[in-house]
């Protein structure tokens, strides 16, 4: 049996000379090192994989909104947005209004955690190309949306503040 024992006194910690980056600009320092927690994610509305799509478009109108989060059992399982009902519903509404939310929504849609910096929900959503990302907590319960006009407004805070 080899001998598992290490000498103690040979290792280096990583970080024992890690020095944290300092940052010139406020906004640079915000989307580094706050986290996606701190843009304001709610209110958010939501409906289930079986509603109707009449009743889901009923509900982006009547909330203004562009997006709803759709959730199964306490967990994202998708979206359904503008998009959705312009590309796959719109010229077919007559037909379309009475199936179901989940035929035509984003399955399994990227979203970012909680505790994600705000470069990474910016990332996701240039590189997704959406601009409603779900905010999630590590169980998968949703917490809230990021879209372009929240991290906005709170990097706009920022910037005023300083």
């Amino acid at each position: 049996m080899p001998d598992r024992t290490r000498n103690l006194s040979e290792f280096q910690d990583p970080l024992e000379n890690y020095e944290p980056p300092t940052y010139d600009d406020p906004l640079e320092q915000a989307l580094a090192e706050e986290t996606v927690s701190v843009i304001q994610s709610i209110p958010f509305a939501k409906v289930t994989p079986a509603t109707p799509i009449g009743e889901a478009v009923e509900m982006l109108a009547n909330l203004h909104g562009s997006c709803l989060l759709v959730e199964d059992e306490g967990r994202l399982v998708g979206v359904f947005t503008d998009r959705d009902v312009l590309d796959k519903v719109a010229l077919g509404y007559d037909d379309a209004k009475t199936r179901t939310v989940s035929s035509v929504m984003t399955h399994d849609p990227v979203y970012v955690y909680d505790t994600d910096s705000l470069a990474a929900a910016l990332t996701v959503m240039a590189v997704s190309g959406f601009r409603y990302v779900p905010v999630v907590d590590h169980d998968g319960k949703i917490l809230g949306i990021v879209s372009p006009q929240r991290v906005t407004g709170f990097l706009r805070r920022v910037f005023d503040a300083n």
